[in-house]
This record gives structure tokens, C-alpha cells and sequence, in this order.
């Protein structure tokens, strides 16, 4: 391994974001990790959200372990269509399923970026790219996120009117585009919108603030990745092309896209 030059030695950045890159958690994560006093740098444990260090230089740890950071990885970008009862986590302390478990041994290391609650489904991206998981995340990008949503009853003209506009939640006002009906049936219909934020279980408590139940909940697209022909607990790599329009439509420039190499291995049988 080469010695950093005085130069690298000095650069310091937050640890939430050398965390990220390593491929190990998304930003979100990885401040929740420092939070919990899970972060050591060079042996002293560091829970300020605001600590800065080098990884050329500073013994960072996570549990202990050791984070190495090797700039020419291969990125990996996975869509899985996750299933009802499974957490949108890599690990679970009340020992439930995680989508991890609907992975193949041995694959590459990876994490879920981005909500999908217990009791919803649909798509869901994995990578090891903690730069392309905070754009998808953060709200400044406005990432579209397109949803198909299962009520009992039939929804008013006037509620998806109230959907655009704006419901007010407890912890601010909610809004969506593009709602539509999408199916009738006897006693309940389907629903499509796209939201472009990211707050827990937003959508469920839109519509129970309605007067609504939601029976079902799938996400169906990410920007412009879709779901379509993955059956649910499968997976499947994104294509160069897909990551590349992604990356254009989260307003990367284009000198950031050529950092970005993709591991891509064959579909899986059944896709």
C-alpha cells in the first residue's frame, strides 16, 4: 500500500460520509452507528455527528472492525422486489427477516438504500455505493418514487384532489403527484401516485388521515427504474444504461460519472 502524501493526510472528511463510501451504510446509517457509540477513531470512540477523520491515516472502526476503503472497487447496484414481511435493513436486533436473507450467499457486500416499511413491497435498490445512496436519499435531489396503493373503499375526487395539494401530518404537510385511480373493485380500488420525499410510513398515514385503510402498499419505480418482471424476493443487477440515466436524472455531473464502475453479473434464471 502506497503512503498517503502530506497532502492526502491532511484532507479530513466526516465520518458519516467515509463510512458510506466504504460501501459499508449509506449516510443515514452510518450516523445512527455513530450515534450508538459503534464509531471508534484511532481507539477512542466518537458519537459527535460532526467529527472528522482520514482514512489514509486514522484507524476508523465499526464494532471494532476494521473499515478499509479500496477507490477502485467495482459499484454494485441491485433492484430487489422486496416482499411483505421483511425489514429494509441489513441486520435486525428483534430478529426479523431482513431483504439480506433474499440474497444469495456470497454475494458481494451490499446494503438497502432508502424505506420500504415491514408490511410493504415493491422495489427496492441495493448498492455498495454510499454516494449514489445519499443522492437517491437526500431531499434536495428530489428522486421520484412512483407507488401503487391497495384501499378499502373508493377514493373521492375530492381526496385526490386533497392528495395534490397537500394533507396535513403531524410532522408536516404531505404532498403527491400525479394520483390516479388505477382499478375498481367491489369494495376497494387501486391507487397510483408519485411522491418525491422519504419521511416513515408517509403515504399509510396520508391516507388513514383521509379516512382511508391501506390493504396494500408496492412501489413501483425509482426515477425511471422499474419494477417490471421481477417476481417478488427476486433480484437483478441494473444495467450500465439504467445507472447512467439515473445518475444524469439526480443532476451528477458529468465528470462525477466516470468515477462509477459497475459490477454486473448475469440475470438471474427466472428474470
Amino acid at each position: 500500500m502506497e503512503r498517503p502524501t502530506a497532502r492526502q493526510a491532511n484532507v479530513k472528511e466526516r465520518l458519516q460520509k467515509i463510512i458510506a463510501k466504504a460501501g459499508i451504510a449509506s449516510r443515514r446509517s452510518a450516523e445512527k452507528m455513530i450515534q450508538e457509540g459503534r464509531v471508534s477513531v484511532n481507539g477512542t470512540l466518537v458519537r459527535e455527528l460532526g467529527a472528522k477523520a482520514n482514512l489514509s491515516v486514522d484507524e476508523i472502526r465499526i464494532d471494532g472492525k476494521l473499515v478499509s476503503h479500496d477507490s477502485n472497487e467495482a459499484k454494485i447496484y441491485l433492484i430487489l422486489h422486496k416482499p411483505r414481511g421483511y425489514i429494509t435493513s441489513v441486520k435486525d436486533p428483534e430478529g426479523r427477516h431482513t431483504v439480506m436473507e433474499l440474497l444469495p450467499e456470497g454475494t458481494l457486500k451490499v446494503f438497502p438504500v432508502g424505506r420500504l416499511d415491514y408490511d410493504s413491497e415493491g422495489l427496492l435498490l441495493m448498492t455498495n455505493d454510499g454516494t449514489f445512496a445519499h443522492r437517491l436519499q437526500h431531499p434536495k435531489f428530489s428522486i421520484s418514487k412512483t407507488y401503487r396503493v391497495k384501499i378499502i373503499g373508493r377514493i373521492t375526487d375530492k381526496d385526490i384532489k386533497i392528495l395534490e395539494r397537500g394533507v396535513v401530518l403531524s410532522d408536516g404537510i404531505f404532498r403527491s403527484q400525479n394520483v390516479r385511480i388505477e382499478k375498481l373493485n367491489r369494495k376497494s380500488c387501486w391507487v397510483a401516485l408519485t411522491i418525491k420525499e422519504g419521511r416513515n410510513r408517509v403515504i399509510r398515514r396520508a391516507f388513514e388521515a383521509l379516512g382511508y385503510t391501506v390493504a396494500r402498499l408496492i412501489r413501483v419505480a425509482v426515477s425511471d427504474i422499474q419494477l417490471v418482471g421481477l417476481k417478488q424476493g427476486d433480484y437483478r443487477y441494473l444495467t450500465k444504461r439504467e445507472v447512467k440515466k439515473f445518475l444524469y436524472s439526480s443532476r451528477i455531473k458529468r465528470n462525477e460519472q466516470s468515477v462509477f464502475k459497475i459490477h454486473q453479473k448475469p440475470m438471474p434464471k427466472n428474470w
